[in-house]
């Protein structure tokens, strides 16, 4: 039996199947649950050490509709850290005021080295370049609502895929799926090597390009991010890749594309999707962010203990 009481939520590699799909079918009964009290008196800390909107606040709407209630910053700037508390002890302290953490840091292993320290359960909604797991349970319920489907699917990865955490943790858990992949970027944000010999390992059907032009037709899903300016160290390497990417109506009348495409993109977006695509068809990336509050309903509702 599924159990995600008490559990962290740090990587979607320490997820089977199985647990995969049993949020997902979690995610959809609660789309149609209306408030509850199911986590009435129940605190939620959340931790934002880098910007958010649609984490955080999707996370603050779940556990509010499920009847609990929220504390956190979304400022660091505003907490003990300005003073040179380190986030273990920071963790700790905070330990005290809540039932559940969510953590969004700035330095890879954030996630698990708060999950290390505490004694209630963790989850990370992003730790630097490394990995993003909610994120990926409601891309994965997107896809799922939008195609029917999530086995045997082309995937088409296009832009960051060096920094971009929610590449990262999607693919892995598309391996379970049968999912071909396609990773298309600029040759310096390449999909990191371990992550591609991880998923060849794993029998995953894997090519890099550096265009759609050619694999376009191929795909069932699109899955965009932004050249993410904040993960350069140095800005002249960000500006010799901005804009390398640019999806536009016409640029996908141009390549060709499957009548039934879907397009997805973890948001925001700069300058690399039109505003022309959004009222296609094609488009289900504002879905896509309400997505988030369903399955973090889930998320929130299982490692409580109250489903």
């Amino acid at each position: 039996m599924v159990s995600f009481k008490q559990r962290d939520i740090i990587s979607i590699r320490h997820f089977n199947k199985e647990e995969l799909l049993y949020i997902l079918d979690l995610a959809k009964k609660m789309e149609q649950l209306d408030n509850t009290d199911m986590l009435k008196g129940m605190v939620l800390g959340s931790l934002f050490f880098e910007p958010s909107t649609r984490t955080r606040l999707s996370f603050e709407s779940a556990m509010k509709r499920l009847g609990g209630m929220v504390i956190g910053f979304a400022e660091p700037g505003v907490t003990s850290t300005a003073k040179g508390e380190s986030l273990s002890d920071s963790v700790r302290i905070i330990e005290g005021y809540c039932d559940i953490i969510i953590l969004r840091h700035y330095l890879e292993g954030s996630a698990q080295l708060a999950a290390d320290v505490v004694n209630i359960p963790v989850i990370n909604a992003g730790d630097g370049a490394n990995q993003h797991p909610t994120q990926t349970f409601l891309d994965l319920y997107t896809i799922q609502k939008t195609k029917g489907t999530l086995e045997g699917l082309t995937i088409g990865f296009l832009g960051d895929l060096k920094y971009g955490r929610t590449v990262h943790s999607l693919a892995y858990a598309l391996a379970y799926f049968g999912a071909e992949m396609h990773f298309v970027s600029p040759n310096s944000l390449r999909m990191p090597e371990d992550c591609i010999d991880e998923l060849k390992d794993r029998k995953v059907k894997c090519h890099e390009n550096e265009s759609l032009a050619g694999i376009s037709k191929k795909l069932d899903v699109l899955y965009c991010t932004r050249i993410q300016k904040e993960r350069f160290a140095d800005p002249v390497e960000f500006e010799k890749v901005r804009g390398t990417y640019r999806l536009s109506k016409s640029v996908l009348e141009e390549i060709g594309i499957k009548n039934d495409l879907k397009i997805l993109h973890p948001l925001p977006r700069v300058d690399e999707m039109d505003e022309s695509l959004d009222t296609t068809d094609f488009a289900v990336y504002f879905n896509q962010a309400r997505n988030g509050v369903p399955v973090r309903k889930a998320i929130l509702a299982s490692v409580l203990g109250k489903e």
